[in-house]
């Protein structure tokens, strides 16, 4: 049985009706930024309301005037895709605290200092949006925030999202393994094979990746790969 301080309420108001489900905050959230999650794994009960509080059920009629439907998943979906999902202060502070971590996960893979050409390290990404008093949207995706606030704190470090394309030339001995992996650690711009069995392969990444790939390579091949950095843009 789920807690009563863990569920919270998905609210959808339409046509003067107001329709109400009981949901898992985290999980509600999750769906409604477009990740692919089980419905059951959402909600609390298969009941819809029209007043949660008062326990008042909402109307067939009702349903199916706004939803033009009475399934519970179909109209449940709707509610939390296209409604308000009421969290506690706490829930609030969590999820904004969860979010924040994803978005300086993704500036520190895809951005760079423009002088240097190197990643920033997370602190120091962390201390930017501190200064430039960054707001997080916990219901916002995650990368059309961290575009925005990357403009903001360009104002506080240098910064820009950049890609960079790598050149690697692996030994006969480690080639197919790496071959078999090139997918998985960028896109794949150019492969050639040299006569003795030798693989030279070029890969765009993002910019930030640049250690975290090589690393990789460095792993899949026990040190044995050749890594030049091409370019930078």
């Amino acid at each position: 049985m789920t807690k009563k301080e863990e569920y919270v309420i998905a609210r959808y108001e339409h046509g003067g009706e107001r329709f109400e489900i009981l949901v898992k905050p985290k999980e509600a959230n999750e769906l409604k930024s477009g990740k692919s999650i089980s419905l059951s794994d959402v909600v609390v009960s298969d009941e819809i309301y029209k007043d949660v509080k008062k326990g008042l059920k909402a109307s067939p009629s009702a349903l199916k005037k706004v939803f033009g439907t009475t399934d519970f998943e179909e109209i449940a979906r709707q509610i939390i895709l296209k409604g308000e999902i009421q969290v506690t202060a706490e829930q609030r502070k969590e999820m904004i605290e969860n979010k924040k971590k994803q978005i300086i996960d993704y500036i520190s893979r895809n951005a760079i200092d423009p002088k240097t050409h190197l990643p920033i390290p997370r602190t120091r990404i962390e201390m930017a949006m501190e200064q430039a008093r960054v707001q997080i949207d916990p219901n916002k995706d995650v990368e059309g925030q961290a575009l925005q606030i990357i403009k903001e704190i360009a104002k506080v470090i240098p910064i820009k999202v950049a890609r960079a394309l790598i050149e690697i030339k692996v030994d006969p001995k480690h080639s197919s393994k790496v071959k078999s992996q090139l997918h998985n650690l960028g896109e794949v711009k150019k492969t050639n094979w040299l006569g003795d069995g030798t693989l030279v392969a070029e890969l765009e990444i993002p910019a930030g990746m640049q250690q975290e790939v090589i690393d990789k390579l460095n792993s899949l091949t026990k040190g044995e790969v050749e890594v030049k950095i091409l370019q930078v843009k």
